[in-house]
């Protein structure tokens, strides 16, 4: 399979546009609007959508963070977390419609791709879990994807408005998301069975990013993934690599 790279221009309305990167298997397929960690559209994100790429699905990348500065990509280190929480200082700054606004205005875009066939659905990681979940809360994708999304315990009242099917992973040893948090979401949608939460022992944070070694943990990200890959067959389903 072929698999190309190329930047997307997204009319964010008022004259304005963004860029997105795009991740293409030759034969097209489905979409997924990949949302990046607090270090931005970098080595990991884009790692992660390759691998998507080669399962028969269009990712989008969008750069989150352009409206504090374009072009953000981060080493996984501690100077880049420091960098990455000034930034989402910055970001949740925004009022949060706009930035949401821009969200949707990405899974737009994806969707009049020419290259897409089948629905679309929204993926993320950490801060982009969060916002994978506010883009299934306020739009319509096909599917979501959440991956220890930092403060959707805050936002339950919104859990009702999520009408597509979702998939959560949380580490049951993340500092930054208490288990009782985890819990509490996967008790808010315990009547949807199209929602599941999972909660990976011996995780914390980030335990899929293999770029950070304080948070990386390849147990569990090799549990995750498989979970995550059966649900987007099942539930966006792409031609075989």
């Amino acid at each position: 399979m072929t698999v190309i790279t190329k930047t997307e221009a997204v009319d964010a309305g008022a004259g304005e546009r963004f860029d997105a990167t795009a991740v293409i298997p030759d034969d097209g397929g489905p979409g997924i609007l990949l949302l990046q960690e607090i270090f931005g559209v970098g080595e990991f994100l884009l790692a992660k959508a390759h691998a998507l790429a080669a399962e028969g699905y269009v990712v989008l990348c969008p750069d989150v963070f352009w409206r504090v500065e374009r072009g953000v990509s981060l080493p996984h280190d501690e100077s880049g977390l420091a960098q990455g929480y000034s930034y989402v200082e910055r970001f949740v700054a925004i009022d949060p419609a706009v930035t949401a606004g821009d969200l949707l205005a990405a899974l737009a875009h994806l969707r009049a791709m020419p290259e897409i066939h089948g629905g679309s659905g929204v993926m993320g990681y950490c801060l982009g879990g969060r916002l994978a979940y506010e883009v299934a809360v306020a739009g319509d994708p096909d599917c979501c994807v959440s991956y220890y999304g930092s403060g959707i315990g805050d936002r339950l009242a919104d859990a009702r408005k999520v009408a597509c099917p979702a998939l959560f992973h949380f580490g049951r040893e993340d500092p930054f998301i208490p288990l009782a948090e985890a819990e509490r979401i996967a008790e808010a949608f315990r009547s949807s069975p199209d929602v599941v939460v999972h909660i990976q022992a011996g995780a914390g944070h980030a335990f899929e990013n293999f770029l950070a070694p304080a948070f990386s943990n390849p147990d569990a990200a090799g549990r995750s993934w498989p979970l995550t890959l059966d649900f987007l067959r099942r539930e966006l389903p792409a031609a075989p690599a």
